[in-house]
């Protein structure tokens, strides 16, 4: 798999997020007017002067409508767009690709979900019709494989494969507690961590990325003309998005050791840039950690650890904030939650402090000065079927 890319053609300009948490006083229109809002203003333009929108919503919306009646937006266009937890990248990949192509000077990609106050713990599984083949576990069950599979494959006992995941848990959180714009602000240890109950095979509650409302946006311009609304534009290097065929479900040699759409849209990413060694040129990594073992197997089909090596450095610490290459320096899923149209955007936002600098200095990240790129990856599904994307932005 390969494609031309989009490197150094289109650069983001302005950004905004929400705080990620429990918006009983807000609903959909207030955060979207949050986001875009702060975006907007971060830019140095307005409503008028971007020429198409992107907006990414799983449920709390169904059409443009859902983004042009709050902003009331006057003949522009709006598409409404979806692709499970990775529907925030795919708003700002399809913004970026009609910018790149000359359709739009500027475009804006917008993501929201709001489900905290809906009904429902978490997004509502409404039922599309099937054939009644498909699996009926939860999520967590799903993930919750995971684990076992890679200790049984790496030679991990249980016992230590517990307190890494634990220790993803605890970085996440630690992380996550500096971040005023996070779900879950608090530290949490290790021991603490490992002592929590199982509520899906071996998996915390702690383990599992929480559920919570939030807004975040991009404007994106060609990148010959990005020093006109900013001085530190994020150049975009690589966009790559794979759609898995659920072969996993079916092939008896899957292991859930590794997510191969993931792997597939690494190699494309940083073939479209030129890295060779991510876990050597990449400042930071936002990586979609919706529960502990993910994250762990996401280290490695992102080439930031070699096989069956993850669980070492993360016990050394080398992906903490002041490790060889932060991941997840925001928090994460872990403790930012999960709005599902937003969370694509917000890993971008986190990219957009931390290589311009303007991330307190708490939570800044080690690499920063020295190297220019950050990568975001956002999944969608479940292991053996899922949809995968990851893009790589630069200061330069």
């Amino acid at each position: 798999m390969g494609s031309h890319g989009i490197k150094d053609r289109v650069a983001i300009v302005g950004m905004g997020c929400t705080r990620f948490t429990e918006h009983w006083d807000k609903g959909v229109d207030e955060l979207l007017l949050a986001s875009t809002g702060e975006a907007f203003a971060s830019a140095g333009i307005d409503k008028e002067q971007v020429d198409a929108y992107w907006l990414g919503t799983a449920q709390s919306g169904m059409s443009g409508l859902t983004l042009s009646k709050p902003l009331r937006l006057k003949d522009k266009p709006v598409t409404r767009v979806e692709n499970y937890c990775a529907t925030g990248s795919e708003a700002l990949r399809q913004a970026a690709y009609a910018v790149a192509s000359g359709a739009y000077d500027v475009a804006m990609a917008v993501g929201v979900e709001k489900v905290k106050d809906s009904g429902y713990q978490g997004l509502n599984a409404f039922p599309i019709p099937n054939d009644g083949t498909q699996r009926t576990l939860t999520a967590a069950a799903m993930f919750s494989m995971v684990a076992p599979a890679y200790a049984r494959r790496y030679g991990v006992d249980s016992g230590e494969m517990r307190t890494v995941l634990a220790r993803i848990a605890s970085k996440n959180h630690a992380n996550g507690a500096r971040n005023p714009r996070a779900q879950f602000r608090k530290e949490m240890s290790v021991e603490k961590l490992c002592s929590m109950p199982a509520v899906a095979g071996g998996l915390s509650v702690f383990d599992c990325a929480g559920v919570a409302d939030g807004s975040a946006a991009a404007i994106v311009v060609r990148a010959e003309d990005a020093h006109r609304y900013t001085d530190k534009p994020l150049f975009i290097k690589a966009l790559s998005f794979i759609a898995g065929d659920g072969s996993g479900l079916m092939d008896p040699a899957y292991d859930y050791t590794t997510f191969p759409e993931v792997a597939s849209s690494a190699r494309d990413a940083y073939a479209q840039v030129g890295v060779t060694s991510p876990a050597d040129e990449l400042a930071m990594a936002e990586v979609h950690d919706c529960f502990t073992p993910t994250e762990l197997v996401l280290l490695e089909d992102l080439g930031l650890a070699e096989r069956g090596t993850a669980w070492k450095q993360i016990l050394a610490g080398a992906f903490d904030l002041d490790g060889e290459l932060p991941v997840n320096p925001d928090g994460g899923l872990k403790s930012f939650g999960h709005p599902v149209g937003a969370s694509g955007l917000r890993m971008m936002f986190e990219a957009w402090l931390q290589l311009r600098g303007e991330a307190p200095e708490e939570r800044r990240i080690s690499t920063y000065g020295s190297r220019s790129l950050a990568l975001t990856h956002n999944l969608g599904g479940y292991p053996g079927e899922m949809v995968s994307f990851v893009s790589i932005l630069g200061t330069n």
